[in-house]
């Protein structure tokens, strides 16, 4: 019996579409993941990862898509290798089945490596881009459900007295959310 053609998709949010990859591939699963390959943390490609045997060929449209770090890549190629899994790159147009020659071997780790610099590049570039931002006034996250004179209001309150939950209920806010405001303040100085 020959194994299975199993596909694996990853897109980074869920807007994004994976109607591109391994299109036109006959596949007898499809495993996609909707998040980040920062990390192998990834319930689709734990689920393929189990759904593999001896025989299957992983078929993935590139190797960005499978890993974003070097080591996470070659740890699963190897691992589904060992299996008896070939895995496929339709992108690269590589096939690793465990008896990969040094050239196939030397293409992965490069084009992996490649992966890894350009999200490091990437994260580099928000983590700028955000700093620039702060400084010129930017606020990232959730406004603030209460007015600088609410607050000024509840830590009056809290000041006096009045206990945290009837606080926040008073103010319309979870009871984390008043600890939130508390510490900000207790920085602030």
């Amino acid at each position: 019996m020959s194994g299975q053609n199993v596909g694996y998709m990853r897109v980074s949010t869920t807007v994004q579409s994976t109607e591109r990859q391994l299109d036109g591939v006959h596949l007898d699963q499809v495993f996609t993941d909707k998040l980040s390959g920062k990390d192998t943390a990834r319930p689709a490609l734990d689920a393929c990862m189990k759904h593999l045997r001896k025989g299957d060929t992983l078929h993935v449209h590139s190797i960005d898509r499978l890993a974003r770090n070097l080591m996470d890549l070659q740890r699963l190629v190897e691992e589904l290798t060992a299996k008896g899994v070939n895995v496929h790159f339709h992108k690269e147009a590589l096939v690793f089945n465990g008896d990969d020659n040094p050239m196939s071997k030397l293409m992965l780790q490069l084009i992996g490596a490649v992966a890894e610099f350009e999200r490091s590049l990437i994260n580099e570039r928000r983590r700028e881009g955000v700093a620039i931002a702060q400084k010129k006034g930017v606020k990232f996250g959730r406004p603030s459900k209460l007015s600088d004179d609410q607050v000024k209001a509840m830590l009056a309150k809290l000041d006096a007295g009045q206990d945290k939950k009837s606080l926040a209920a008073e103010f319309g806010i979870s009871r984390p959310a008043l600890y939130d405001i508390m510490k900000r303040q207790a920085d602030r100085g």
